[in-house]
């Protein structure tokens, strides 16, 4: 699924729930033991007292140390790789702070997570939200990040080198006969052995690498520092890891934000039609603005021919891509045009952008700038190199459901349902929702439901033309948890907290500040 998280150019945050030529929906959530492992069955909770066997995890205290980013400090934490075994060995846990700057009385410490999986919670305390949130906020707050297990620091997943990695990410995800069929699929199967093989790391921590295990880790650092309760913001799909936190310790919620929700009642292939309606929701956003322009790459008219413009031009690069004038001499097929759409829909003000992209490609043959926004969506540097986003997404969702679709033939079926949620997106999407089929670790969790019975409120947002994760799913998480409050934003763009909304941020700072939430069913705008 292509869900994201914050990037690192500050403010588009998803949920990846991708990872092929484009990003892939897979799927998300976990049941924890003694759950029946369907969408009618809720997260249990686990007992209040800390079993034995992790007691010396719970009394670990953070050493911490200058880290390279002014302000901040750093530590690394113990956590058994296997909760259920907690003598099978360790990970290292990366978390990074910066401490409550005053005035005023500290409130503990905020937790923050970009969400994707895979997005690097301290890449974005440190770049973002540590410097970027509210004065009021981190005046009060120890602002603090985990990468979770299998991300960044934290024993992280390598699937491919950088030129493999390109090869993927050039696969043709739309095929159009047998043989475009198989060589998509080999492409999965090459990216899924790659993540057993790569390392030692990737092969020993591809089992544990679930939302569960990371919500688990997250009650870890709360009681590293100090803290009886957790605050916490987490966005895209760290509103899925912060809900699965407080299913699972509801007593020890603080004051949680989860903005851009997801539903984990929904299974992988529910969750990726819905997204694949999101887009459209977020095209046609895009495209009513663009045709009203008299520079619009995509012609005049209605949003609906303008997504017909798109689909044909992505079928004219499908047969001949075009020069980008990269270094490592790629050129811009479908593939990687796709993702440089999609990546400017998670923001309105990425759609200049887009428009100047489109335009060099359309009218001028030059793919240099939808290939620079594919390669910020895949955080691919300059030098060739990737960050881990991509295999931890694939890792953590393929781990956390059953697949969309196991063969091919399961893809063709579903098409024309794809195709109606979207038909500039919906075939990509569709294909690109096979990854999981091939991973070499089988799921450990199901759909769900979240109630997290005896919580303190919890604020769930949604933003109501939001691409990744779409409207709905804010409000039917917010109605399963049972303390949920839900605040909607009317607008585009994935996510809204710290996007330009007054009311929303007056919201959320409030309730982080004074912890009073929100009145459930609040709008701003």
């Amino acid at each position: 699924m292509y869900l994201r998280r914050h990037s690192s150019a500050h403010r588009r945050r998803t949920v990846l729930l991708a990872a092929a030529t484009g990003l892939l929906l897979t799927g998300i959530s976990g049941c924890s033991p003694g759950s029946s492992g369907t969408a009618d069955a809720s997260l249990a909770a686990l007992p209040r007292s800390t079993p034995a066997g992790l007691a010396e995890y719970y009394g670990q205290t953070p050493k911490w140390r200058e880290c390279g980013a002014p302000g901040f400090e750093c530590a690394s934490l113990k956590a058994p790789l296997d909760y259920d075994e907690p003598s099978a060995g360790d990970i290292d846990l990366a978390v990074s702070r910066k401490k409550a700057t005053g005035p005023g009385e500290r409130l503990g410490s905020l937790l923050v997570n970009p969400g994707g999986p895979g997005g690097s919670a301290i890449g974005y305390l440190q770049s973002y939200a540590g410097i970027g949130y509210p004065q009021g906020v981190r005046a009060r707050y120890d602002m603090v990040a985990v990468d979770p297990r299998g991300v960044a620091r934290s024993a992280p997943v390598t699937c491919l080198d950088g030129p493999r990695m390109d090869a993927y990410t050039q696969t043709d995800v739309t095929p159009d006969d047998t043989a475009e069929q198989d060589r998509l699929s080999a492409a999965f199967k090459k990216f899924a052995s790659g993540c057993e093989t790569y390392d030692k790391t990737s092969r020993t921590v591809l089992p544990h690498v679930s939302t569960i295990e990371a919500a688990r880790d997250m009650d870890l650092v709360r009681a590293a520092l100090g803290d009886e309760k957790l605050n916490y913001v987490g966005a895209s799909y760290g509103t899925f890891l912060g809900a699965t936190y407080a299913g699972l310790y509801p007593e020890r919620v603080g004051r949680l934000v989860l903005d851009g929700a997801m539903d984990p009642s929904l299974d992988a292939r529910e969750l990726n039609e819905q997204q694949t309606a999101g887009f459209e929701t977020a095209f046609q956003s895009f495209a009513k603005d663009c045709v009203g322009r008299s520079d619009c790459p995509l012609g005049t008219g209605t949003p609906d021919e303008a997504g017909k413009r798109l689909k044909e031009f992505f079928t004219t690069l499908d047969r001949t891509p075009i020069a980008t004038g990269d270094p490592d001499g790629r050129k811009l097929g479908e593939a990687l045009a796709t993702t440089g759409v999609i990546a400017a829909m998670y923001d309105e003000g990425a759609w200049p952008q887009l428009r100047d992209a489109l335009t060099a490609a359309i009218k001028e043959k030059d793919g240099a700038g939808l290939l620079a926004l594919s390669d910020s969506y895949y955080e691919r540097d300059p030098d060739g190199t990737y960050t881990n986003l991509m295999f931890a997404n694939a890792a953590v969702n393929c781990l956390d459901q059953p697949p969309s679709f196991t063969s091919p033939q399961e893809v063709k079926e579903a098409l024309p349902d794809f195709e109606k949620a979207s038909p500039v997106f919906g075939a990509g999407l569709a294909w690109s929702a096979l990854n999981c089929g091939y991973w070499p670790v089988k799921p450990t969790g199901e759909p769900h439901r979240i109630t997290a019975d005896g919580a303190a409120p919890i604020v769930v947002v949604g933003t109501t033309r939001d691409p990744a994760t779409p409207y709905p799913w804010a409000e039917a998480l917010a109605d399963q948890l049972s303390s949920g409050r839900l605040l909607t934003y009317d607008g585009d763009g994935h996510t809204a907290y710290g996007r330009g909304s007054d009311c929303i941020d007056g919201a959320i700072d409030t309730y982080l500040l004074d912890g009073t939430p929100p009145t459930d069913g609040k709008r701003c705008s």
